[in-house]
């Protein structure tokens, strides 16, 4: 009997290879379809013998323990008793029935790949597509491979799971009915069991199918994801409950817990993913906005990477970006305003101040090494890093802020706002005191923003964005009635004094770019940040809070020894405007008294500023590709600009011409100053031009032609100056590549904004002296 068994395995295990081999190549069933049944069905490999290999093997150590021990003679002396050689054969057959089980599971797995793969010819689809069906109806193979779930072997459990979630999706595509098997595995595992293994295996099954339902193109992918969520959508809300509401000491084994939390939260993402993408509401999509608990594991004592996961879950909750690098296209363009989201990121919002005001902060604890890709362990010989985990840090802070953000768009009361920005923003900071190495300055608390986030660009600006929206909304009584300036005055210092002053931001920002407007271009040509809409809001602030402006630029001049802000760096030569005298003003008047926030001071112990400052490029500069422009589709710069609906603020109907080569070639050079080739020249002729801003429009405040300087000229200049020029330059540049059709959007609302700065500068400098400092 065995050795016909043997020969079923041999020739079982030759079908499946052909078999694979012709799925593999995309090549249609020649043969009979139900001839490959009997191959597939999971019955064959259990033929072999019940015993599992553990056992087995433990059979064959007990045969062999009973053999003389140490002092008797080797086994190259000894040949093995009938026993040992028995339970050898058994082992072998059992490790061949393993084999051939993996290798159905995977031939399996395989055609249900190419059946939704849109690349397999109808034909051949056809065939494979019949099989499936065949296996289901005959077979069972669903109800098979959900008792192979609870195998003991770890890649046979693991290879099942995989094979049983692309059968589901197949059922889900077909319109045919959802395993009834399934359902009953699912309800009975996440009612009952919450650190069992086959809780895991639902979440993990669950998780992976929605993953695919998010990449397909599939047009029903909306009805085909209600088919799967009606059925469990309870269920899942009694096992999210049930888990994050208990105390951590109440599990009976809080090692296991660990791997439920992490299948968990990974289900949680692709749910609220979901629910943006595909506009569906069901309780287990809005179970984490509406029922937070989830947050009381960042008080466990459970490892850390487990509660960086759940607060960058949050994070991309509140930023909306749950799902981005699965779905096709950007988040923020596919998603509408929407009266039940809102509501929901509101409760999400509020939910994590009131844990910030019980001291959640206070409970997370960070790792003092920081986290790294592939683990946190250091490998020999390499250098350890030292600092907290930053990831943790960043993501904390941030929601912090965003929370706010969303809190105060609902709030109608002044001084209800300015409550909640003391004790919501006391906690962030002394949260991230003990983890910044130098600690904050007490005079600029506005600091902590650049310094939490100097390694991410992307999240930098989404701060900067929602510490400015915050700002906006604490003195947005400013524009409806007569402040008094000493109210303004406290306002100001209020916000300064809780981290969230817009423009000790955007210099401490400008410092770590070096204020470098070649840096500020690539922000505003790149899809990866929110930096075009923070830049135009924070530029019409500028222009209203103008005065407020200069006053922090003269706190920055005057405080930059203490806090490693260097606030003297040469500048090129100044020079005089065919119309406007552009000399720096001996001393600027301001309302408040402040305009000698521009001074420079020469100081001996400049040098040692350099030394102190952080400065940081991005990650990775942003041009426009050189086969195209850029697929991403900006918010018009219209919506910011209150002038209304002018000729330069309408859309540019020419973008970038088809030779992108040599327009980004000269897109470089035009960035860089270097010359244009005379090839470039009679290319760019050909180019049809949008209507460019007038050249009095982009004239330059400052001039950095000329090597030397003449004599009399500032050689040392301030924050003010410094920004200005920043912009200057930025301005210019803009200018030059939408005159010549370069700039991947129409830019005349940016310019615009840029052109009132400089007319800012222009009246300040008339208010004062027109002699040059020395």
């Amino acid at each position: 009997m065995r050795y016909i068994l043997e020969i079923k395995m041999e020739g079982a295990q030759e079908v499946l290879d052909q078999l694979y081999k012709k799925v593999l190549l995309g090549a249609t069933l020649e043969d009979d379809i139900h001839s490959y049944i009997f191959y597939l069905n999971p019955d064959l490999s259990g033929q072999a013998g019940h015993t599992t290999s553990s056992l087995a093997q433990a059979s064959v150590n007990g045969v062999l323990d009973a053999m003389p021990g140490p002092h008797g003679p080797s086994s190259s002396e000894v040949t093995a008793p009938p026993e040992a050689q028995e339970c050898m054969k058994r082992q072998f057959h059992v490790n061949k029935a393993w084999e051939v089980k993996l290798l159905q599971l995977t031939v399996v797995h395989a055609i249900l790949s190419r059946v939704l793969s849109a690349e397999t010819e109808t034909h051949t689809k056809e065939g494979y597509r019949e099989l499936i069906e065949v296996l289901l109806q005959s077979t069972e193979i669903d109800s098979k491979l959900i008792c192979m779930l609870q195998d003991s072997d770890k890649l046979l459990s693991h290879m099942t799971a995989k094979c049983l979630a692309s059968l589901l999706y197949f059922q889900l595509r077909e319109k045919t009915t959802l395993s009834h098997p399934w359902i009953t595995f699912c309800e009975k595992h996440l009612s009952e069991s919450l650190e069992s293994a086959e809780a895991v295996h639902c979440l993990w099954i669950l998780t992976a199918v929605i993953k695919e339902i998010l990449k397909d193109t599939h047009p029903q992918r909306t009805e085909i994801l209600k088919q799967l969520l009606t059925p469990l959508d309870i269920t899942f809300e009694v096992f999210y409950t049930s888990l994050f509401s208990q105390h951590f000491g109440d599990f009976r084994n809080p090692s296991h817990i660990v791997n439920s939390l992490v299948c968990c939260l990974e289900l949680l993402e692709l749910l609220a993913a979901s629910r943006i993408h595909l506009k569906l509401h069901f309780k287990s999509q809005r179970i984490l906005f509406l029922k937070p608990c989830a947050l009381n594991i960042l008080a466990w004592p459970i490892p850390a990477f487990v509660k960086r996961k759940l607060v960058i879950l949050i994070k991309k909750c509140l930023l909306c970006k749950v799902g981005e690098d699965l779905c096709c296209g950007s988040v923020p363009f596919l998603i509408s305003p929407e009266h039940l989201l809102d509501g929901d990121m509101l409760a999400l919002a509020d939910a994590l101040l009131h844990a910030v005001h019980l001291g959640l902060w206070k409970a997370l604890s960070i790792p003092r090494k920081p986290s790294c890709f592939g683990g946190d362990e250091v490998q020999p010989g390499c250098r350890p890093r030292s600092g907290p985990d930053h990831v943790t840090l960043r993501a904390a802070s941030l929601i912090t802020v965003k929370s706010l953000e969303i809190k105060f768009q609902n709030c109608t009361s002044a001084n209800e706002m300015k409550v909640d920005l003391q004790k919501f923003m006391s906690e962030l900071l002394a949260f991230l005191k003990p983890h910044l190495q130098p600690s904050l300055q007490l005079h600029n608390p506005c600091e902590w923003l650049s310094r939490v986030f100097i390694e991410q660009d992307d999240d930098m600006l989404e701060a900067a964005r929602a510490s400015l929206s915050i700002y906006l909304h604490l003195t947005r009584e400013w524009d409806t009635c007569a402040c008094l300036t000493q109210e303004r005055e406290a306002w100001i210092h209020y916000t300064h004094g809780n981290g969230c002053n817009p423009h000790c931001i955007f210099l401490f920002f400008l410092k770590s770019i070096a204020f470098d407007s070649t840096v500020l271009l690539d922000f505003l040509i790149s899809s990866e940040t929110c930096f075009l809409e923070y830049f135009v809001k924070y530029l019409k602030l500028l222009q209203k809070d103008w005065d407020h402006f200069l006053s922090i630029c003269k706190f920055f001049a005057a405080t930059g020894p203490k806090c490693g802000v260097n606030v003297h760096d040469p500048l090129p030569s100044l020079v005089h405007n065919g119309s406007t005298s552009h000399m720096v003003p001996r001393a600027l008047a301001s309302p408040v008294g402040c305009i000698n926030a521009c001074l420079w001071i020469p100081q001996a112990s400049d040098a040692a500023f350099d030394s102190q400052s952080q400065t940081v490029m991005p990650k990775e500069t942003h041009t426009v590709p050189a086969h195209g422009p850029p697929s991403w589709t900006p918010q018009s710069l219209v919506d910011y600009d209150s002038s209304g609906g002018s000729d330069e603020e309408a859309p540019s109907e020419h973008l970038v011409n088809s030779k992108q080569t040599s327009l980004c070639q000269e897109l470089t050079r035009e960035v860089q100053g270097l010359p244009r080739t005379c090839k470039d020249q009679k290319e760019l002729s050909l180019e049809p031009q949008s209507r460019p801003v007038h050249p009095k429009e982009a004239s330059p405040l400052f001039s950095a032609s000329g090597n030397g300087a003449p004599s009399g000229t500032i050689q040392e200049v301030g924050p003010f100056l410094r920004t200005l020029k920043c912009l200057e330059e930025l301005h210019s540049a803009i200018y030059r590549l939408q005159e010549k059709n370069l700039f991947p959007y129409n830019p005349a609302a940016l310019l615009k904004l840029l052109k009132g700065v400089e007319a800012k500068c222009h009246n300040v400098g008339a208010l004062g002296s027109t002699a040059a400092f020395v």
